[in-house]
């Protein structure tokens, strides 16, 4: 029972190792779209489907799931973890990083909100006519669903791509074990190597021979050709 809880408690880690990874550097891109978007300047009414604010609030949604999913990590983590003081340390940094990251994102957005209510009042409060019909969360959910097919897509690849890998290493494998089976019967049978050795010696003397005629032949209808 304790080699599963410390499998889990391992897994957890990595999991969590790989979701703070992928939260820096999205947050890193989020706070670069939430300034662009602060300095872009564009009216409402002349922001296409996905200006900067609109992908602004995509990337925030998934940034908060993701926080969410490490949250919960860290949970599950605290509830496994083996006694012992170094894995107590290694819970209060994963919940520190969880806690940086959940007030850079704050941070980012609370500026974000600012800058749009302050646009609202400059324009008097006028609301946005949703394009094409659909409401903005609308619109977000859908961006959202197809940033989602996409990373599912990519996944995919990347599975085809480690499975064609591990194929072609078991192949490998097998030709290597062959050849060693090959060599091992050379070994143990000298006469047949030297059989297979005289056979390649005048499979070699042929083909010189043949070699010979062809010239000659040749040379020989050039001769003639120039008489």
């Amino acid at each position: 029972m304790s080699a599963i809880t410390g499998s889990s408690w391992e897994e957890l880690r990595k999991q969590a190792r790989l979701l703070e990874n992928d939260i820096d550097v999205k947050l890193v891109a989020f706070s670069k779209l939430g300034v662009s978007s602060s300095s872009s300047g564009l009216s409402m009414e002349s922001v296409p489907l996905l200006n900067s604010d609109d992908m602004f609030d995509t990337m925030s949604m998934e940034l908060q799931q993701l926080l969410n999913k490490l949250s919960a990590i860290n949970d599950k983590m605290a509830d496994m973890a083996p006694t012992g003081a170094g894995t107590m340390h290694t819970i209060k940094r994963h919940r520190e990083i969880l806690m940086d990251y959940q007030q850079e994102f704050s941070k980012t957005s609370a500026r974000v909100s600012a800058r749009r209510e302050r646009e609202e009042l400059l324009r008097g409060g006028s609301p946005t006519p949703p394009a094409a019909g659909l409401s903005r969360r609308d619109q977000y959910s859908k961006e959202a669903n197809h940033l989602h097919s996409s990373h599912v897509l990519v996944d995919e690849q990347i599975n085809i791509a480690m499975e064609a890998r591990d194929h072609l290493t078991a192949q490998r494998q097998t030709f290597k074990r062959m050849q060693t089976r090959f060599n091992d019967i050379a070994n143990r049978f000298p006469m047949l190597n030297s059989l297979m050795y005289r056979i390649n010696a005048r499979k070699r003397r042929d083909s010189l021979v043949i070699g010979l005629v062809v010239a000659v032949c040749t040379f020989l209808l050039l001769l003639y050709a120039f008489h």
